[in-house]
C-alpha cells in the first residue's frame, strides 16, 4: 500500500504548515525543530565541506544566497563553520513567508546572517548576485520548478547547490517511525507529506533544464547542482 502510495509525486498534497490559517505556536515549533532534522539528516556539513568550504578564502569574502530560508538554522550553520575555519563568508537567507522571516531575524539575531522576506525573483529584479546560491528542502514545495532553477542559476556568479528529500517507500517508513518524538508541531504529517511531494533522482534530472546533475546522498537526498560559472575567468570564489 505505502508503494503504491510514493509510486508517483503527490504534487497537490498540502503541508499545513504552507496554509495561512495554520496554528501560529505549532508553526514556530516546526521551525524550531527544524533545526534538529536538518542538522541530523539534511546532510549540509558535508555538502558544505565539499562544495563549500573549497570556494571560499581567508582573504576575500564570497557571498552566499539561501533561499527559502525557514527557521535559519541551515545558512546560520554554513556562516559559523566558515567562521570557524577562518574564512570570509557573508549569508544573506531569504524566505517569501513573513512568518518564517520575523522566526529566523529573532531566533538568529546576532548570527551574523542577514535575513529577508523576500523571493528569489525579488532579487533577481533587484539585480543582485551571489557567489553561491543555496536551498533545503525547497525543491519539493514548488509548483514552478524550471522558473526557480532559472532564478537562482541568474543569482550565481558561480554554483547553485539545491539539497532536496528523495522519494522513497524506506524514507516515508523510516521518518513514520521516527518522526513521533517531534510533537506539538507539524513536524510528523508535513514531513509525510513532504516525502510525498519530493522526487525521484530519475524525476529530478527529468525536470531539470541541461546544465544541472542530480546526485543522490544518504540518507534519501537529491542534491541538484549548477556551475553557473563555466567560461568565466576564475577568481575566489572558483577555488576548488
Amino acid at each position: 500500500m505505502r508503494a503504491t502510495l510514493l509510486r508517483q509525486r503527490a504534487a497537490d498534497a498540502v503541508e499545513e504548515m504552507d496554509l495561512p490559517g495554520c496554528d501560529p505556536g505549532r508553526l514556530e515549533r516546526t521551525y524550531a525543530q527544524f533545526a534538529l532534522i536538518n542538522r541530523a539528516l539534511a546532510g549540509w556539513h558535508g555538502l558544505y565541506r565539499e562544495h563549500v568550504r573549497p570556494r571560499l578564502s581567508a582573504d576575500l569574502r564570497t557571498e552566499l544566497l539561501d533561499i527559502g530560508c525557514g527557521g535559519g538554522d541551515v545558512p546560520v550553520l554554513l556562516a559559523r563553520w566558515a567562521a570557524r575555519d577562518g574564512l570570509l563568508l557573508d549569508v544573506t537567507a531569504i524566505d517569501p513567508d513573513p512568518r518564517a522571516s520575523l522566526f529566523a531575524r529573532s531566533r538568529h539575531a546576532g548570527s551574523g546572517v542577514t535575513f529577508r522576506q523576500a523571493t528569489a525573483a525579488d532579487l533577481v529584479g533587484e539585480g543582485r548576485r551571489y557567489d553561491l546560491v543555496v536551498s533545503n528542502h525547497v525543491l519539493h514545495h514548488l509548483d514552478g520548478l524550471p522558473a526557480f532553477l532559472a532564478e537562482s542559476a541568474t543569482l550565481s556568479r558561480g554554483r547553485v547547490i539545491h539539497n532536496d528529500l528523495r522519494r522513497s517507500p524506506a524514507a516515508y517508513a523510516l521518518f513514520f517511525a521516527v518522526s513521533w518524538v517531534f510533537t506539538g508541531s507539524y513536524i510528523r504529517q508535513d514531513g509525510l507529506t513532504s516525502i510525498r511531494r519530493s522526487y525521484t533522482a530519475t524525476e529530478l534530472a527529468a525536470a531539470a533544464p541541461p546544465g544541472w546533475t542530480v546526485a543522490r546522498r544518504a540518507p534519501f537526498r537529491n542534491v541538484l547542482r549548477l556551475d553557473a560559472a563555466a567560461g568565466r575567468p576564475r577568481g575566489p570564489a572558483d577555488r576548488g
